[in-house]
């Protein structure tokens, strides 16, 4: 009988248990019976979970060959002495005991100097001539980057570029033979509740398999405008970050790239860029060493059921336009405050962190539509994006025309969306820092925020060029910096002016 009859055919008749007094013998049988013809129904009513579960086992074989594990060395300023770290040793104290330890000297500390490190991580082969792609921040500060492939051969290899802020670089090894690639997919067509499958080096155990379920799309971190992250429950750690995330068909739809963990390890949160994304910097960091991203120019918020109900809305939806910056490709196009933006290049806006990621992905100098929400009316306006001011943060080299400067930091302007987030009025985002620059031996890092220098408040490049300029030589001199939202003074000496 077909499982489809048996599903449907008339009840089966009741099998009439025997009374307490039947003979035990005949008890046992009828259970029997009764157990059999049960399973049996089970069997035929459901069909084998196996068959119904991706084959990963087949997609590890054939496609983790070409996947690497990254080992890096790194070099930065040694750590400052610092009056609210505990000695060594201590820091594994309950709490109600830690804190009386709090403040205590710390004995002799190490010089003042550069600080050699190392870390790993993982990535995978885009190309037969030995292009890989993995995270940023796994290649941060590297002075040495080492590839190894599945087959133990290791390789050095070279930096083409690095964009941090969708946490993208590009690899480049060179081998005698063709190499194996990964499938690149489509990550705009995933869908919540599919299987997917990442690739890594987790704590240095390189090849491991995990495997989930896409758990959300288009997620918005708070740290992170341009990248609408795909959220799963793959188990990810440290390690993983750079590796690739598969589909069920084998091919790549994302980047391993962040946890959300209260612990420092998996906690059931993990991120991954989108391969379209992560595709669209791999190529302009090959071919022009840096990334650039599209800009509209406005301040934007979200639409919240009674702003909504206000704008004639049926249902939240778009982002607000709280203000456009003057002479921006917003206000080219005429954009106006209280507009709604419900769709940008033919792409929905559902929430105002969806539009950072649409806008950043336009070539500068494309003119796309936008579908706007103005008084109660639908208008479709089209808009020429510009490049974002603060590009060219992701090349390798520093071009042969530029110089570093006494300070040894690339600057740009922040935007109108930077001051929202970091909660700051003016300063200059640091997009490079030199190695063993002045700025470097401070302590300044990519993406702090430059308020003030030597007593003068910072709201331009130019401005810190001339701080800069009028600061004493060999001499500390304060430099105030903004980290996320926590503001915090170092000690800054400039060599003398060359010249």
């Amino acid at each position: 009988m077909s499982t489809h009859s048996l599903l449907n055919a008339e009840p089966m008749p009741e099998l009439s248990l025997p009374s307490r007094s039947a003979p035990p013998g005949r008890s046992r049988l009828y259970r029997k019976v009764l157990s059999g013809l049960s399973a049996m129904f089970f069997l035929a009513a459901t069909p084998s979970l196996a068959d119904s579960l991706p084959d990963f086992k087949s997609l590890v074989d054939q496609e983790g060959d070409a996947v690497v594990k990254i080992q890096v060395v790194t070099e930065g300023p040694a750590p400052t002495a610092s009056s609210g770290q505990l000695p060594p040793g201590l820091d594994q104290l309950p709490e109600e005991l830690r804190r009386y330890f709090e403040g205590m000297p710390r004995g002799p500390q190490e010089p003042p100097g550069p600080r050699r490190g190392g870390g790993f991580g993982s990535g995978f082969i885009i190309s037969a001539d030995g292009y890989i792609l993995t995270n940023a921040h796994v290649v941060d500060n590297a002075t040495e980057i080492r590839v190894g492939l599945d087959n133990r051969r290791e390789y050095q290899a070279e930096l083409v570029g690095a964009d941090a802020t969708t946490d993208v670089a590009v690899l480049k090894i060179t081998a005698q033979a063709d190499l194996p690639i990964v499938r690149i997919g489509d990550s705009d067509t995933l869908s919540v509740g599919e299987w997917v499958l990442a690739i890594g080096s987790p704590f240095g155990f390189e090849a491991t398999a995990t495997q989930g379920i896409v758990s959300a799309l288009s997620r918005s971190l708070p740290s992170d405008n341009y990248v609408p992250f795909i959220q799963t429950d793959v188990a990810v750690n440290p390690g993983n970050s750079g590796g690739p995330l598969f589909n069920t068909d084998g091919e790549v739809v994302g980047i391993n790239s962040q946890i959300y963990s209260r612990s420092g390890g998996y906690q059931g949160l993990s991120f991954a860029i989108p391969i379209n994304v992560a595709m669209g910097i791999a190529d302009q960091l090959k071919e022009q060493g840096f990334a650039t991203r599209g800009w509209l120019g406005v301040t934007i918020q979200n639409v919240d059921q009674a702003l909504a109900e206000t704008f004639g809305l049926s249902r939240p939806q778009g982002a607000l336009v709280a203000d456009v910056s003057p002479d921006s490709p917003a206000a080219k196009a005429e954009l106006r405050r209280g507009d709604i933006i419900l769709q940008f290049n033919e792409r929905p806006v559902g929430y105002s962190s969806a539009l950072p990621p649409l806008v950043g992905a336009v070539t500068p100098g494309s003119t796309v539509p936008m579908r706007v929400l103005r008084e109660g009316e639908e208008i479709t306006i089209d808009v020429t994006v510009e490049p974002l001011d603060e590009e060219r943060i992701a090349r390798a080299e520093p071009p042969a025309t530029e110089e570093p400067g006494r300070l040894g930091v690339a600057v740009a302007a922040l935007t109108d969306e930077q001051r929202e987030e970091m909660g700051v009025d003016t300063g200059v985002v640091v997009s490079e820092v030199a190695p063993d620059s002045a700025a470097a031996q401070a302590g300044i890092m990519n993406g702090d925020v430059i308020l003030a220098l030597n007593r003068q408040d910072i709201d331009s490049p130019e401005a810190l060029a001339d701080a800069v300029r009028e600061a004493p030589a060999d001499r500390s001199v304060p430099v105030l910096v903004q980290r996320g939202r926590a503001p915090t003074f170092l000690a800054l000496t400039l060599p003398a002016a060359e010249g």
